[in-house]
């Protein structure tokens, strides 16, 4: 007959402490209140008994579950997975767990997700799937539940976010353009209700504006969403406006993520067009292995890792302080260039 598993009495008569010492000692948020030599004595205690905390038993004492609902809205997308380690890793040093939700973009999805997240008591909320509009956020807002945005923006609430700075990144992928020769720019614009389409269609039009280049709406064509398949529907919607007078009507597109400039190398291929010679690509993301693409991609960076870990810092700093004031974080992008940006031809 197996022996019950060890409590928490247990691990304190071993270590000669107070029950309240030893949860205390083995408990991340209030360890420092005890001494090193302690935390240490009921740490090797706790390990030598096979001791293992009862999560339940410690909700109901500090009314806290330590999970965190994370509503991600694609995780196909490779963005997204270094964004989460830093997340996860964040959380899981201050003794949170990471609740993960995939909403594949579906508002029903999402909703029920998070529905399901609430009735397990997590004590807050990272989402990356906020949009203009979303009933989502307007619950949080209303129940003035601890969240945090990650890689998105929210101008309707008061919300902690931090994400990259969307429109200095889409200006510098113009500017790049600019500066190799490129006067005719197209646009592959992410969708208008995500913070991270609209900030960097508002990038787009400034680059133009800073090099005394006029817009042309015809040149711009705005994706569904962030994928492989719209970048290929859009790429090819512009190359046959490319194609229609039978010349060349733009050299370069600026495109708002890396996903869909995956998706433009497909209709690059299909029309017999070859990148950089006869149009040029810029992404935004530096997604893992776009440098191993032929040719690789130019494309605007930014840390996702860190992103992750600040997006944490931040839920935690909510739920540790009911009157903690909301930040938006900005991190800074960075223009990584590779083979698929050159001069245009003639």
């Amino acid at each position: 007959m197996a022996e019950p598993p060890a409590t928490l009495r247990d691990v304190a008569n071993a270590a000669r402490v107070h029950p309240a010492t030893a949860s205390r000692a083995l408990n991340p948020e209030t360890r420092v209140l005890v001494s090193d030599e302690t935390a240490r004595r009921v740490a090797d205690a706790a390990a030598a008994l096979g001791y293992r905390p009862n999560p339940v038993a410690r909700s109901l004492r500090t009314r806290r579950s330590h999970t965190i609902g994370v509503l991600i809205p694609d995780l196909n997308n490779p963005l997204f997975p270094p964004m989460v380690r830093g997340l996860e890793d964040g959380l899981t040093n201050a003794g949170y767990v990471a609740l993960l939700g995939n909403t594949d973009g579906d508002t029903g999805k999402e909703q029920a997700i998070f529905e399901q997240m609430r009735a397990r008591h997590v004590d807050g909320f990272v989402l990356a799937t906020a949009r203009a509009h979303d009933p989502v956020l307007a619950e949080v807002a209303r129940d003035e539940l601890p969240v945090v945005l990650m890689n998105r923006l929210d101008p309707e609430h008061d919300f902690s976010s931090v994400s990259v700075d969307n429109e200095h990144g889409m200006r510098m992928s113009v500017s790049h353009l600019v500066a190799l020769g490129h006067t005719r720019i197209a646009h592959i614009a992410g969708p208008r209700q995500v913070s991270t389409g609209e900030g960097r269609r508002r990038g787009y039009y400034e680059g133009l504006k800073t090099a005394n280049l006029d817009p042309d709406e015809d040149l711009i064509v705005a994706a569904a969403g962030f994928t492989v398949e719209e970048g290929v529907r859009c790429c090819r919607e512009l190359l046959q406006r490319h194609h229609r007078d039978g010349q060349a009507r733009f050299t370069a597109i600026a495109v708002a993520n890396d996903m869909l400039a995956v998706g433009c190398f497909t209709a690059l291929d299909e029309a017999g067009l070859s990148c950089p010679d006869d149009l040029s690509l810029v992404g935004f993301n530096d997604m893992p292995f776009v440098d191993r693409l032929r040719p690789p991609l130019t494309t605007i960076r930014f840390p996702h890792y860190q992103l992750g870990r600040e997006a944490a810092q931040l839920l935690l700093d909510q739920v540790d302080r009911a009157d903690a004031t909301a930040k938006v974080l900005y991190l800074e992008p960075e223009l990584v260039v590779r083979g698929s940006t050159g001069p245009p031809r003639g």
